[in-house]
């Protein structure tokens, strides 16, 4: 056991390693831009990564902004779940984002998902729907991409098919950028 722990550990250093820092200050600033212009940040994944949308759109939407004094418009779009449930019983599991952002998404808002293998039915079709409409596309994946790599306006790439180790170098992402705002005063 401790064997495998001690691999464990070292795998999950080098997904946290492959964290590209010039993407993760990219999506700093896209977060940033949309904050100043008031515009919406919709977040939503599958499984663990809805849980991790979920946790992001708290973050932000408490912590930076108590912080900045202004609020961040952000909205994780699998937490409302008699409204996912209704869409994926009444017209297909695959509308349950894009038939969400239908709703709210407007030009310049942003599109944020996170995506072990990158090719979710659901977050793909949002995607698309995004694109479209001019939402900006942000998407995190493991390393085999899958389709959103093509759509993704900017895309983080963890270096690893693990199921766990991808997600949680994606929430790390997701703090960095949420403690960017709390704790770098030039963010301001």
């Amino acid at each position: 056991m401790i064997n495998w722990i001690a691999r464990y550990v070292d795998q999950q250093k080098a997904a946290l390693d492959s964290i590209p820092a010039e993407s993760v200050e990219t999506w700093v600033a896209c977060v940033r831009e949309a904050w100043a212009q008031e515009k919406q940040l919709f977040v939503f994944g599958n499984g663990g990564s809805a849980a991790n949308a979920s946790h992001f759109a708290t973050d932000l939407g408490k912590g930076s902004s108590d912080k900045l004094g202004k609020r961040f418009k952000v909205l994780s779009l699998n937490d409302n779940l008699p409204w996912i449930t209704a869409i994926g019983n009444d017209y297909d599991y695959a509308d349950i984002y894009r038939r969400q952002l239908e709703n709210y998404a407007q030009p310049g808002d942003l599109m944020m998902t996170m995506s072990v293998s990158g090719n979710s039915p659901n977050l793909l079709q949002a995607a698309r729907w995004a694109k479209e409409h001019q939402v900006k596309v942000l998407a995190m994946v493991g390393s085999k991409r899958g389709g959103l790599a093509e759509l993704a306006d900017h895309l983080i790439v963890i270096e690893s098919e693990h199921y766990g180790r991808v997600e949680d170098a994606h929430m790390g992402i997701c703090h960095m950028i949420c403690y960017a705002f709390m704790e770098i005063e030039s963010l301001q």
